[in-house]
């Protein structure tokens, strides 16, 4: 008896230090706000919606210790509509992020649905990512800046921090038996934060964009649902292509930073621009500053150059964005946003460029003006 008491007892102080070794934490962001748009395909529109600043979400983060430095880590992230519930990322149950992998003092390999080199080393650095949400992401998201696509079936490494160096890479696989390339997206990016500077690099290439990325599912023949006339027409490329950098430097409680993308549509498909490689180069200044610790005001100028075909004026796309945040506590801030764009030239869609602020419905002439007031609560 005394025997089996004994033994009880250590499996119980055992499964403690195996509790105590492993963590699971359940976190997430509800994002909501009132909007107003001035030319949401002719008419104005006010409404409310959802995740703005912020997707909204639920997630679970766990590690366990494996011992020896290494440690198994997974995460499952659900992106929702805190107005009518439903799922978000094309009703994906975890369509923000899956995965799980293992991490070290070297770094930390992860398999699953991810984000790309370019959202994690440029992406932050993206008035958009910051203070302005996604209507202050650059025209139609075109880059990738602001994670409006994830990369299904990846294999992602990601170092550890070398005196504020950081890099990383990602691969995922086509899925196409007999073409492995078909649809296969690979990306690398470098990151240095060190003290008031913030630098990053990032290249993404994306096969078969229509299915493997925009269509948001490389194992079956779902199509693009790109709707922004900023680049829709270009979709069906055989490659889309970014090249991306930024950096950032903080002087007291001001904050500068810059951003510029190269991106390109390679091999057009479709009868308007058949074969054809189109190419947008968008360059963005920015600015914050914080009042007070609990007060925050940002600015931001973008612009945006797309390709000359077919004999077409080249679409231009003037942006600007000013922001104002202020945190009630650490985990509460309420926020106003405000986002203008004016376009001319030619468009993706071979038609006159009519303003398209990223997230919203095109405007039905050249400019389109946004406001949004939100509310934003962490857990």
């Amino acid at each position: 008896m005394k025997k089996s008491l004994l033994a009880l007892a250590a499996l119980g102080a055992f499964a403690g230090v195996a509790h105590a070794q492993s963590s699971v934490t359940l976190y997430g962001i509800i994002d909501e706000g009132f909007n107003i748009n001035t030319n949401s395909g002719g008419s104005h529109l006010y409404n409310l919606s959802s995740g703005v600043l912020q997707g909204s979400r639920w997630g679970l983060r766990g590690t366990e210790d494996l011992g020896g430095g290494l440690k198994a880590v997974f995460v499952l992230e659900n992106g929702f509509d805190v107005n009518s519930g439903k799922l978000g990322q094309g009703g994906l149950m975890f369509g923000r992020q899956a995965y799980v992998g293992l991490s070290s003092q070297f770094g930390t390999v992860t398999l699953g649905r991810q984000y790309d080199s370019v959202v994690d080393y440029v992406g932050p650095l993206e008035a958009g990512d910051q203070w302005g949400g996604y209507i202050a992401a650059h025209p139609g998201d075109l880059d990738n800046f602001n994670n409006a696509y994830r990369v299904n079936n990846a294999i992602k490494f990601t170092s550890a921090n070398y005196a504020g160096l950081t890099f990383g890479g990602l691969y995922s696989l086509g899925g196409v038996a007999g073409d492995y390339s078909r649809n296969q997206i690979f990306s690398a990016g470098v990151g240095y934060n060190n003290g008031p500077l913030v630098l990053g690099a990032g290249y993404l290439n994306v096969r078969n964009p229509n299915v493997s990325l925009f269509g948001n599912n490389t194992a079956t023949a779902t199509l693009s649902t790109v709707t922004s006339p900023v680049y829709s027409g270009y979709a069906s490329a055989h490659t889309y292509q970014v090249i991306g950098a930024g950096g950032a430097y903080t002087i007291g409680a001001a904050t500068i930073g810059a951003t510029y993308s190269n991106v390109k549509f390679y091999d057009i498909g479709g009868a308007t621009f058949t074969g054809q490689t189109a190419t947008f180069n968008n360059g963005e200044i920015n600015f914050k500053y914080q009042l007070t610790p609990a007060l925050l005001v940002g600015a931001a100028y973008d612009y945006t150059r797309g390709s000359s075909l077919n004999g077409n004026d080249s679409a231009k796309y003037h942006q600007g964005s000013a922001g104002v945040d202020y945190f009630l506590s650490k985990r509460t801030d309420v926020y106003i946003t405000g986002v203008y764009q004016h376009a001319s030239g030619t468009d993706s869609t071979g038609k006159s460029a009519v303003a398209a602020i990223n997230g919203l419905s095109a405007s039905s002439n050249d400019n389109q003006f946004t406001a949004r007031i939100g509310i934003r609560h962490k857990f």
